[in-house]
């Protein structure tokens, strides 16, 4: 099984370096159908993933000045309380099969958002300089809270919607931000939210500590070897099978 996982680890790694998207939203359904783990212990175990391989892509952004903190603080602001809340929910309640229903039912429907969210991602943009003209910048800074509230929740719960989803909201709110700036805000506002929310799991105990090793191990190489890849596959069939995977595994986990 150990190897399995990392060349899990492998392949999900390698769609990461390729898309910059797409590693929690296939590594929670891989935990839940190939590994069989429950859907708690799987998005405790992913969002351990998603912080440690996204750190080192922080740490970059940060070295070549691609974070904008002021819109980082803004949303960590938001998520950082709302995920803390939702992670004491689960203790104060317990977790009982009505917890479960809602885990894979938001997992699934983070699937979905992040299908759309990469399927139309030439639309956005567009989109948001539309928005420019309705949202004036002295209501950007509670909209941004209020999304980085939404990710915080949604984060929690299915520990999809940091990568793609954030970045979508982001480019909504700040359509002139640079694109470079964009991929390093979203990143830099990813590895704190999925650090904490992980901890909050782990403290329920959904920590697989062995798989998330091996899964590790195989990442590693696998971002590597996708990053180069990505300059010979054609980004239109990259993000076609992206988007087919993660509409199957949405409504897989949903129905």
């Amino acid at each position: 099984m150990d190897l399995i996982a990392i060349l899990s680890g492998f392949g999900v790694g390698a769609i990461i370096g390729m898309t910059g998207v797409g590693g929690g939203s296939l590594m929670t359904p891989l935990l839940l159908t190939v590994f069989k783990l429950n859907p708690a212990v799987a998005i405790g175990t992913d969002l351990w993933f998603a912080s440690i391989t996204k750190t080192s892509g922080a740490i970059a952004h940060h070295r070549h000045g691609n974070v904008d903190y002021r819109i980082t603080s803004l949303l960590l602001a938001g998520s950082i309380p709302a995920s803390i809340a939702t992670i004491a929910l689960m203790h104060f309640t317990g977790i009982t099969k009505g917890w479960a229903s809602t885990l894979t039912f938001s997992l699934g429907i983070a699937l979905l958002l992040t299908a759309v969210t990469v399927a139309f991602r030439q639309l956005w943009h567009p989109l948001g300089l539309r928005l420019e003209r309705w949202i004036p910048a002295s209501r950007r800074p509670a909209l941004t809270m209020l999304c980085g509230l939404i990710l915080g929740v949604l984060v929690s719960l299915s520990s999809i919607g940091a990568g793609a989803v954030g970045a979508t909201l982001i480019l909504l709110l700040y359509p002139r931000l640079d694109a470079r700036r964009l991929v390093g805000t979203d990143i830099a506002h990813a590895v704190p939210l999925t650090l904490v929310a992980g901890i909050g799991h782990a403290t329920l105990g959904h920590i697989d500590w062995g798989l998330l090793a091996a899964l590790l191990l195989g990442s590693i190489p696998g971002i590597w070897v996708g990053a180069h890849l990505t300059r010979q596959l054609p980004d239109r069939w990259v993000r076609g099978l992206l988007c087919a995977s993660l509409v199957t595994a949405g409504l897989k986990v949903i129905y």
